[in-house]
């Protein structure tokens, strides 16, 4: 894979952990939405990895 695909992995994957402190700063944060988004994190986290 090249560099381009990489960074944008990575842009993706900063882009849900922005969209996690939100909703875990929220008054009530909702689990299925938390689940969901830490779920996607970890799929990119090991592709990314597994590129290199």
């Amino acid at each position: 894979m090249d560099n381009s695909h990489v960074a944008a992995l990575q842009a993706k994957h900063q882009g849900l952990d922005r969209r996690l402190r939100d909703e875990l700063s929220r008054p009530a944060p909702d689990d299925a939405i938390v689940q969901s988004l830490k779920k996607q994190k970890l799929l990119i986290k090991q592709e990314i990895v597994g590129v290199h």
